[in-house]
């Protein structure tokens, strides 16, 4: 099912959680709404559900207008973070609760529910916990519980509110996997919550980060990390450093430091460069301008990536570089040396209005 949300505002009070939000959602696809907390995230899925009203705006399921539909009615599957389920009821029963309270006529069979419910028991391989209650698993079950409670309905669309928040690193891991899978098999358009970057970039086909209830961009997930189109874009997907100088001729200069910046040109007495951890070079030998002395002040290596973090020898800022243990090794350095930085793939923005 295709999704139109068109122009939707929503206020508490004074506090705007949305702002004019327009997005164009295809049949099938798994969307990730990413932004920080208060970024109007839960308060358009809510709309979307029907469990908040709006106070502009349309929302159309397949074309059609379904603003004012009753949540009951818009085939909606809803996931909670702590997943809500029933706890006097199995396994089971809280997958089948959904089929079971249909109106008669829409009641399906009782074999045929029985049916029903193994089958998505075994998609999510808890066949064997169908006479467990909920607290007798742990809480990767208890979610793929919720998640299969939310698929007995034949959903439209399911939405899923920070589904994975309440969980340990692992086991994240471990669902997001496998709820790209699910996604796969069923091909239900499906959008999920996050503040997390790296689940989001996992999982979804596309990313729509959000901030104080608007739009920062919308991608896949190589585009919107690749090339944000603004500083919140870049800051919020993943570590960055930041150089802040004067943008002249298409040189950026900054202390001691200046580097070329292609395709930008100009003069502006204030621009900031930016640049991922990875993106930092680091040499034992000063070559040209475009590498400046910084003295490494702790070194962390972590599995095949080494973490190092150095103090500019010209401005006394801090950056953070990431290189490979191979590249590590073939450098020989250690806390306390001066070394020297390169950063690549340097990404420029203007402070009046954030774009180049």
């Amino acid at each position: 099912m295709s999704i139109q949300i068109q122009q939707v505002s929503k206020s508490f009070g004074t506090f705007h959680a949305l702002n004019d939000i327009s997005i164009d959602i295809e049949s099938g696809e798994l969307i990730a709404l990413l932004g920080p907390s208060g970024s109007g995230k839960t308060t358009l899925l809510r709309i979307l559900a029907g469990l908040e009203s709006l106070d502009e705006g349309v929302i159309r399921f397949d074309g059609q207008n379904i603003t004012n539909v009753h949540p009951k009615e818009r085939q909606v599957g809803f996931v909670f973070q702590h997943y809500a389920l029933f706890r006097h009821m199995t396994v089971f029963d809280n997958v089948a609760y959904g089929l079971k309270v249909r109106p008669r006529k829409t009641r399906p069979p009782k074999a045929e529910i029985t049916k029903k419910v193994n089958e998505l028991l075994s998609l999510v391989k808890l066949e064997n916990l169908a006479n467990r209650y909920p607290s007798q698993l742990s809480g990767g079950q208890r979610q793929r519980v919720a998640l299969a409670r939310a698929l007995a309905v034949e959903p439209k669309v399911l939405l899923l509110d920070e589904p994975f928040g309440a969980l340990d690193a692992k086991v994240r891991k471990e669902l997001r996997r496998w709820l790209r899978k699910l996604h796969n098999e069923f091909h239900v358009t499906s959008i999920f919550v996050t503040h997390d970057q790296e689940e989001a970039l996992d999982v979804a086909n596309r990313i729509i980060v959000m901030n104080n209830g608007k739009i920062e961009q919308i991608g896949s997930p190589e585009e919107v990390y690749e090339h944000p189109k603004n500083p919140f874009v870049y800051n919020f997907l993943g570590n960055v450093n930041l150089f802040k100088g004067r943008l002249h001729n298409g040189k950026l200069t900054q202390g001691q430091l200046e580097v070329n910046v292609e395709s930008l040109h100009g003069s502006y007495e204030e621009a900031v460069g930016y640049v991922r951890p990875h993106e930092i070079h680091i040499e034992k030998v000063q070559v040209d301008n475009e590498t400046v002395g910084a003295k490494i002040v702790h070194i962390h290596v972590v599995g095949p990536i080494v973490q190092i973090e150095l103090r500019r020898e010209d401005t006394g800022e801090y950056l953070e570089a990431e290189i490979t243990k191979e590249h590590y090794k073939k450098l020989i350095v250690n806390k306390g040396d001066v070394v020297f930085i390169r950063p690549k793939q340097l990404k420029v923005f203007i402070p009046e209005d954030f774009s180049i």
